[in-house]
């Protein structure tokens, strides 16, 4: 077999090759493909595996796949559950039957399954939300014409309704603000290869210090870190590997030309099969609630054909794309305006046209050096517009590597100092964290602005201000310390 898109799962069926003994499963990496020129995105050029390589083998009867959507009636409290079940059998009589298991363990739904489709009304569901990650787990068993299992399949099920209303994105009913960041994924040792340390560790900076949003800038990430994500609550911009801005940014200017993959016919399968790939590994996870058509590609009909492609493929979610405002005959294939680094008048002014669609800034704050002083001039801006909801800090962590010196010691190092050309310089330093995952002052700043529990402290005593959607300050210790 043979795959481009490197940050999603490629399946290879080596059934008719596998012979009793002596069997090689060999992988090759190609440094340049067709696909090099949809992936310019500004980090490490690297090469190499940087996902797992295994080999499986499936029994008789096998569940090929799941398609689930798990609704929230917030109105009632109710969960509307579907799921669609892909059996693979060979010649092989089975039953399935699937349950519905809550976190205390209890069964809230039950049936044998026929037609290999599930649907449930619950009454009582506990919904997902970044502030209360509630899930469900489904189990579904086949077992054969004896009653003895074949195959369990599982799946982590999160009920809860995303949605625009009145130009507002809403979760559960309520008006959801994205305090967000992009977050690539490195590690300083291994390069694009994180382990599951290293995403606990970003989930849990992430959770003390009020991000609840991640964009998965500019690919899909590591299949756990979706996972971690819907356990711990965290909202998700889950993004097409794509990026073409060397194709029509000429020395910062739009000079589109020369873009790729625009309206060209010969792109379109390879950008679509990208976006299908993203989404059918990830359209399970109740912390994806937007789809991204990619980055910094400019737009034409092939982008615009993915953002088809999303919104009939899942009507459950909101798809988003920056690169329209380069190019407004594409409006209409976003259902947000998103921009990159707008001032916070010039979001305002935006604002204030009340064109019905809600404004996110996918990237903003750069956060390379002494940054993030200003983020108080766009956060003061979520009170004052309802359709203003949130931005996405470019990012989470610098990224540099180890090179150990002469004298044995360690130095973090970036673009230009393995000799490399070209480099980029230290561009790529720009985060909140540093490239061993140590906090930065800039941390800080973020931190107090995103929080989500305000104190305004007077002579009378203290205001407290909870800005959380679903959840009350029940579970807090407010001290309070008077000093002379």
């Amino acid at each position: 077999g043979y795959s481009e898109d490197s940050f999603t799962p490629s399946e290879f069926n080596l059934t008719d090759y596998i012979k009793e003994k002596d069997n090689k499963l060999a992988v090759a990496v190609f440094k340049r493909s067709s696909a090099s020129w949809l992936e310019d995105q500004d980090f490490w050029r690297f090469s190499g595996i940087f996902r797992d390589v295994y080999l499986y083998a499936i029994p008789s009867v096998h569940i090929r796949d799941m398609k689930i959507a798990a609704d929230y009636d917030y109105k009632n409290g109710n969960g509307n559950f579907t799921a669609e079940l892909d059996i693979i059998a060979k010649n092989a009589r089975y039953a399935v039957a699937a349950k519905l298991i809550a976190a205390d363990g209890i069964c809230v739904s039950e049936a044998v399954v026929t037609d290999s489709k599930i649907d449930w009304n619950i009454n009582s569901i506990s919904p997902w939300s970044a502030e209360m990650p509630n899930l469900y787990t489904l189990i579904v068993e086949i077992t054969d014409e004896n009653g003895n299992i074949i195959e369990i399949g599982t799946e982590k099920v999160g009920f809860r309704r995303f949605e625009l209303k009145n130009g507002i994105m809403c979760i559960n009913g309520k008006r959801i603000i994205f305090k967000g960041i992009n977050r690539h994924e490195f590690n300083a040792r291994n390069g694009r290869t994180v382990t599951e340390e290293d995403m606990m560790y970003d989930i849990k900076f992430m959770k003390k210090n009020n991000i609840n949003a991640v964009r998965t800038c500019h690919y899909p990430n590591n299949s756990r870190w979706y996972e971690l994500c819907d356990e711990y609550g965290i909202y998700l911009i889950d993004e097409t590997n794509l990026e073409t801005h060397g194709t029509w940014q000429k020395l910062g200017a739009c000079e589109p030309s020369m873009n790729i993959p625009a309206s060209l016919p010969e792109w379109k399968a390879a950008c679509l099969d990208r976006a299908r790939s993203m989404f059918e590994r990830d359209k399970n996870h109740a912390s994806v609630l937007i789809w991204s058509c990619g980055n910094e590609s400019y737009c034409g009909d092939v982008i615009a054909a993915m953002a088809e492609y999303f919104h009939k493929a899942d009507p459950s979610r909101l798809v988003h794309y920056e690169g329209v405002v380069w190019n407004r005959i594409y409006d209409n294939i976003t259902d947000m305006e998103s921009r990159m680094y707008a001032k916070p008048s010039d979001i305002e002014e935006y604002l204030k046209k009340n064109t019905g669609k809600p404004y996110i800034s996918c990237e903003y704050m750069h956060a390379m050096g002494n940054s993030c002083g200003g983020i108080k001039d766009y956060t003061d801006l979520l009170d004052k517009y309802p359709m203003y909801q949130g931005s996405f800090i470019w990012d989470y962590m610098d990224q540099a590597l180890y090179r150990t010196e002469k004298d044995g010691s360690e130095t973090l190092c970036y673009g230009g100092d393995f000799d490399e050309v070209p480099d980029d310089g230290n561009f790529c330093g720009d985060g909140i964290v540093f490239a061993d995952r140590t906090v930065s002052a800039k941390a800080v700043e973020v931190k107090f602005v995103y929080q989500q529990v305000k104190l305004f402290p007077d002579v009378k005593g203290v205001k407290v201000i909870n800005k959380r959607l679903f959840e009350s300050t029940a579970d807090l210790i407010l001290n309070v310390e008077l000093l002379r």
